[in-house]
């Protein structure tokens, strides 16, 4: 099943490597040469529509559970200072997503959207610690139903160039919906009370709307 944001890109992908090896049959005689033209273009293809892919999940629910917002790896686990919203200490969990990994992103927890804002930016390396705040990111914040406030980020890395979103302030949401992707590999930081019980550790994999990463107290 491919996500509803890869249409437009496979669609002209496919158009340009159509219009590629029809010119190659054209106007190279080497059968070598276009064989390997026409390989390649499969290639590009077949990367094309496994990064758009949008696998059915088996969502976890679990109101005391904050669940992984992205399938990737834990690159961080430590304690910061939100400043932007919550300003106040937090544990940042940091989930990073090669462009391997599906790109889909979902809201860790249900709640409400208390606060939503796009930041435009650089685009440094998504492991670079500077990209939390440097890097064109939104910042999401859901209030869930015992007023506790989870800040969650998309941030685009050195090859993601677009992120999408479908949340606003004020909607309700549910854990594991879909809340926004990322093209072409980035990262997703979560922010979490200090008494938060951290269920994952640096390295871990995690699998976006299943993982289980921290438990609310």
């Amino acid at each position: 099943m491919l996500h509803r944001e890869g249409y437009t890109t496979i669609f002209i992908a496919s158009i340009v490597l159509i219009v590629i090896n029809f010119l190659s049959d054209q106007y190279i005689s080497s059968n070598i040469v276009r064989n390997i033209l026409v390989a390649l273009s499969l290639c590009v293809l077949i990367i094309f529509l496994q990064f758009f892919r949008n696998p059915s999940r088996n969502l976890t629910i679990d109101p005391s559970g904050v669940i992984a917002p992205a399938d990737g790896e834990v690159v961080v686990i430590e304690k910061v200072f939100e400043k932007e919203f919550l300003k106040t200490e937090c544990i940042q969990v940091s989930i990073f997503m090669s462009p391997l990994n599906v790109h889909v992103n979902r809201n860790p927890v249900s709640g409400k959207v208390k606060f939503f804002k796009y930041h435009p930016g650089k685009y440094l390396f998504a492991w670079n610690p500077k990209s939390s705040e440097l890097n064109e990111r939104t910042t999401t914040v859901v209030e869930t139903s015992n007023g506790q406030n989870i800040l969650f980020r998309q941030i685009a890395g050195a090859l993601a160039r677009r992120i999408c979103w479908y949340v606003k302030e004020g909607q309700p949401v549910k854990q594991g919906e879909e809340m926004g992707f990322i093209k072409f590999g980035s990262r997703v930081d979560v922010f979490l009370p200090l008494d938060a019980k951290i269920n994952v550790k640096i390295g871990d994999k995690t699998s976006g709307g299943q993982s289980i990463i921290a438990k609310l107290q």
